[in-house]
Formats: structure tokens, C-alpha cells, sequence
């Protein structure tokens, strides 16, 4: 099965959804999108895809949405849009593609039904929590 990940390695979650694809045997396709950026059809069918609007798919924390004024709900979503486009860093993120869907994976366990098999026993997130 192909999955596409679109992952941040200084991200936690990021880093538990790809060591969750891969405990389960598969090898993702790995987009690091802080160096190669998004499009705006690709943004949109992403979304679009995982039944996000674009202000749900903007991250709010650890991110400068709110030193850029994006978080007043009044501005527009193709604002939002083109402000994802400029600053990679907005796009909440991992989002995994996969034959079973598109998601958001926040929490790291919601990729759990995208994977088609269990993970191993025993497995835990890089922080020691254990993953049934």
C-alpha cells in the first residue's frame, strides 16, 4: 500500500505517525513540506480530501498564526490560504494519503485505521506511552 506522509521531523506527532507507518511495515512516501513548500491545488485537494476547511487545517500553536494576525476568525480563508502558501509552518500537520483516506493525524493514533494491519505489541511513541 502507498502512504504519503507530510511531515515536520522537528514535530513530535509528526515523528510518532511516521514511526507508526513504518512499525506496520510500510515505507511511506516522505514529504518534508517546510523545504518543499505547498501549492495551493495541492493544499486544496489535501483538505478538501481529509474533510478539513482551511481554518481547521491552520495550526494555531507553535506557529506564527497569531504574530501574522491569522487568528481572528473574521479573515478570509483564501487569506489564510495564501498565508499557508508563504509560510509552510501554518499547515497543521502530519497529513497522511493512502488508499484507505486523507487525514489529519492529531493525535498520532487517528493514523491507526489508515494502516491496514495492527502495530506490532509492545509498541510506544517516542515519549515511552504505550499505543494499544
Amino acid at each position: 500500500m502507498d502512504i504519503v506522509i507530510h511531515h515536520n521531523p522537528d514535530c513530535g506527532t509528526s515523528r510518532n505517525v511516521l514511526a507508526m507507518i513504518r512499525a506496520a511495515g510500510h515505507d511511506p512516501v516522505i514529504i518534508d513540506y517546510l523545504k518543499t513548500g505547498w501549492t495551493r491545488p495541492q493544499l486544496l485537494a489535501l483538505f478538501a480530501a481529509a474533510g478539513l476547511t482551511i481554518r481547521s487545517a491552520l495550526r494555531t500553536t507553535r506557529s506564527p498564526a497569531a504574530d501574522l494576525g491569522l487568528l481572528d476568525t473574521a479573515i478570509p480563508e483564501a487569506t489564510l490560504l495564501d498565508a499557508m502558501l508563504d509560510h509552510p509552518i501554518l499547515v497543521n500537520r502530519p497529513i497522511v494519503a493512502c488508499k484507505n483516506g486523507v487525514r489529519l493525524c492529531r493525535t498520532s493514533e487517528t493514523v491507526l485505521p489508515r494502516l491496514g494491519v495492527p502495530l506490532p505489541e509492545g509498541f510506544t511513541k517516542e515519549y515511552g506511552t504505550s499505543v494499544a
